[in-house]
């Protein structure tokens, strides 16, 4: 029989759930929205989350059209708008990316916003032990750029965190963090990309220890992917076939999302596009083959955001993309949820007028209530009718805390390791599921949500955190973890 017989035929008996009756029955997605009138506010974009206030809980911050922050605090599980008491702006330029990170290495995240109009200037807010958010006076960061994904990483492997900064209308830039400043990394280091980019993806592709940049570039210009040799930067996405020439204007790629689809060990990378999505599966040999055919997923659409999660904490990564239909002014919500069918192949699991398609722009998995359940946060910014819209996951509490969070922190005990991966192994040696915290996805946002692993069964397993540093990958191993223990709460990992 057939490779591609076999995948048909599991993809027939997976799928019964969805399409049909019988024993495979799998529920329909059960979401309850929160708060719904607060959050309905248009020309909501990006969508961020971080305990910025450390009691416990995420909160929320999300860029309006308006130029307003608004920052939600969590306080079990009801959120009030306190942006504007806290020093965010309620006006201005419109900021399309929000990334949150501790660049000044004192334990509370810190929130950068970037701005997409001319001139504007780029926001840097630094976090005063959660009790206000003090503007960081003339930082040069990025300015002059049509601001998309920011994000925070340690691409040197030096110990702190530098900001990559992607721009729709010219070249991108890398800032070096030097002793609390940031400088720019020269152009021929760096390798700026002059094309239009809108999604970035930091992951270690060829397993050497340092962060690479995957750039999902919009109006048909080509993709990139650019390899960190670590005294320069080189786009090996031509040689690799991830480069996709020869598309038109009206095409492109919009977002990138990082998730190890099928449970091997090895990241892959879906990529949102305006034309046909793309998956690439990570074959572990320092190549990547688009599969999204095979596993459908190579829809042709309007794509703009994707993020993985394990929403149903079956054990493997499902997708919510968030698209739209129509011309301009007139969009329409055409989301996915597909739901993982074991590695198999996806099928979407929204139905015709399901609740939660209402977004356009941003999202974001969070487990915002530590019911071990991820909820759903989503944007929709293109209409009057727009928002930035929570949703409940209602999993049930058994099944609900079939799962285990996991938060990765540095040697001084500070969320500083975006990229760095965590694998869950059975007893017998047997990877059940990889994660990488978030270098960005969605729509330009980047959060500190701990990692979320939907487990099959309850039994203990071991906890692989591997770390990017100047003498290579480094793994550390938490042996017998029981999950039960860490219910309503994070294992915490530390680097030694």
């Amino acid at each position: 029989m057939s490779f591609e017989l076999m995948r048909m035929l599991s993809l027939v008996v997976l799928s019964l759930g969805v399409a049909g009756g019988g024993a495979a029955q799998a529920p329909a997605p059960a979401f309850s929205p929160v708060q719904p009138a607060d959050f309905a506010l248009p020309g909501s974009l990006s969508n961020s989350w971080a305990d910025f206030d450390r009691d416990g809980d995420l909160d929320l911050a999300v860029s309006l059209e308006s130029g307003e922050i608004r920052l939600y605090r969590n306080d079990r599980g009801t959120f009030t708008s306190i942006g504007a008491p806290m020093g965010l702006p309620v006006s201005g330029a419109e900021m399309r990316g929000l990334a949150w990170g501790d660049f000044d290495g004192d334990g509370w995240p810190d929130l950068y916003a970037g701005a997409t109009e001319e001139g504007a200037a780029n926001l840097l807010f630094r976090n005063d032990r959660g009790r206000r958010f003090l503007p960081r006076a003339a930082d040069p960061v990025a300015a002059g750029r049509s601001a998309r994904q920011s994000s925070w990483v340690d691409f040197d492997n030096d110990d702190d965190l530098d900001l990559f900064a992607a721009n729709r209308s010219g070249p991108n830039a890398l800032f070096r963090q030097d002793g609390g400043r940031f400088v720019r990394v020269s152009a021929e280091q760096a390798g700026d990309d002059p094309r239009p980019t809108v999604g970035a993806c930091w992951l270690d592709y060829d397993r050497d220890g340092d962060l690479d940049l995957f750039l999902a570039n919009q109006a048909g210009a080509t993709d990139a992917l650019w390899r960190n040799d670590g005294d320069g930067f080189t786009d090996v996405a031509p040689a690799l076939g991830m480069d996709r020439p020869g598309r038109p204007r009206t095409e492109g790629s919009v977002g990138c999302a990082v998730g190890d689809f099928d449970n091997d060990g090895e990241l892959d990378i879906f990529v949102a596009s305006y034309g046909v999505n793309i998956l690439y599966r990570n074959k572990g040999d320092g190549s990547f083959e688009n599969v999204a055919p095979r596993v459908d997923l190579a829809e042709d659409n309007r794509a703009v955001g994707a993020a993985w999660a394990d929403f149903d904490n079956d054990g493997w990564l499902d997708l919510f993309v968030a698209a739209y239909t129509g011309k301009s002014g007139a969009q329409q919500p055409a989301n996915r949820l597909y739901r993982n069918l074991r590695g198999k192949g996806f099928v979407n699991a929204l139905p015709p007028g399901s609740a939660l398609d209402v977004a356009d722009h941003g999202v974001q998995w969070i487990d915002y209530d530590r019911d071990g359940a991820l909820d759903l946060s989503v944007t929709r910014g293109y209409t009057d009718t727009g928002g930035h819209f929570l949703f409940h996951n209602d999993l049930g509490n058994a099944a609900a805390r079939r799962s285990l969070a996991v938060r990765v922190l540095d040697k001084a005990g500070r969320f500083t390791r975006m990229g760095a991966e965590v694998r869950l192994v059975d007893a017998a040696g047997a990877i059940l599921a990889t994660r990488q915290v978030s270098t960005g996805e969605g729509y330009n946002s980047q959060g500190t949500q701990p990692l979320h692993f939907g487990l099959a069964t309850m039994a203990p397993v071991t906890v692989e955190v591997t770390f990017m540093g100047k003498q290579g990958r480094k793994t550390q191993r938490i042996l017998r973890v029981d999950p039960d223990r860490y219910a309503g709460k994070e294992l915490v990992v530390r680097e030694r």
